[in-house]
């Protein structure tokens, strides 16, 4: 375990241009304004971030510069099915989001947050699943090109099997290099969710190597959520601390993001991911949160 200096405030990387209308079911790119929207008037100590958008380069070091050009000009079709500019125009911020999330949890050895959802189904030459480009294997792969990290760890917590992460990750050759454990392609029933959070430890151990962990903290597995059903809202508070205290044990940084999440009304997810964020400021801030995170 590593001594660092502590925070005063969780990182937290949002920018108005990630957010966008994409006329879908899914609510994921609108949601980081909402979700900051919440956070704020928890009036929780947050210190906002300015970023930068990634450029084509960086996109295509995870898909082919065709792909990446077609959904950028309006061409292509996005995740969500679309190829509407106001989309594509998202894009580069939200990948951006997530690089910036982890440069500074690599910075502050501690934790840093990209409210930004959309990648684990992307995969290499096309999108899928409400997923257009995967900001994951973007920022590993920009990370690793800039030599900040030999290893990077994707702890997939969303309820949805990993598929573009891993089919990615075998067709560009990085098994070696990406460390990815999906927890959708193994555990997706509520008689699975106790032995789950008794295996979850040893996942999170077994990104030992790892210089930086990529966290995908999804609420769609939560019992009610119409494409989820396994979690309880206790047992989602657990999981995200378990991945926070071994995380920060271990001396691991993690960024980590929203994932997915399709309840309605809209408050019900962002008051999954409020209680996120509280389990992170309780372990990596020492500031023990109120009980009942949920309502």
């Amino acid at each position: 375990m590593q001594t660092v200096s502590p925070l005063a405030a969780i990182p937290v990387f949002y920018d108005a241009r990630m957010v966008a209308d994409a006329q879908s079911y899914s609510p994921s790119a609108g949601k980081p304004r909402e979700v900051v929207e919440s956070w704020k008037a928890l009036r929780l100590p947050l210190a906002f971030e300015s970023f930068s958008p990634l450029p084509r380069g960086a996109l295509a070091t995870a898909h082919t510069r065709s792909f990446v050009d077609g959904v950028l000009e309006g061409r292509t079709k996005n995740g969500f099915g679309n190829c509407l500019m106001a989309v594509a125009n998202t894009l580069p911020w939200t990948s951006g989001a997530m690089l910036a999330a982890a440069r500074e949890a690599l910075a502050n050895r501690l934790v840093a947050v990209a409210p930004v959802s959309g990648f684990h189904h992307a995969r290499h030459d096309h999108a899928a699943g409400y997923c257009t480009f995967n900001g994951l294997i973007v920022a590993a792969r920009v990370l690793l090109a800039e030599r900040r990290v030999t290893r990077v760890g994707i702890l997939d917590c969303d309820m949805h099997y990993g598929d573009g992460t891993e089919q990615i990750i075998r067709h560009l050759g990085l098994s070696a290099s990406i460390k990815h454990i999906t927890v959708g392609r193994d555990f997706v029933r509520p008689a699975q969710a106790e032995q789950f959070l008794r295996e979850l430890p040893e996942m999170v151990a077994d990104f030992q190597g790892c210089d930086v962990i990529l966290y995908q903290a999804g609420a769609d597995p939560h019992v009610d959520d119409p494409l989820g059903g396994w979690l309880t809202n206790t047992q989602l508070a657990q999981r995200d601390r378990t991945v926070f205290e071994h995380c920060k044990w271990l001396g691991i940084p993690v960024a980590w993001n929203l994932a997915g999440g399709y309840q309605t009304p809209l408050r019900r997810v962002l008051d999954i991911h409020d209680a996120t964020l509280q389990a992170c400021i309780e372990i990596y801030l020492d500031q023990p949160q109120q009980a009942g995170l949920y309502p």
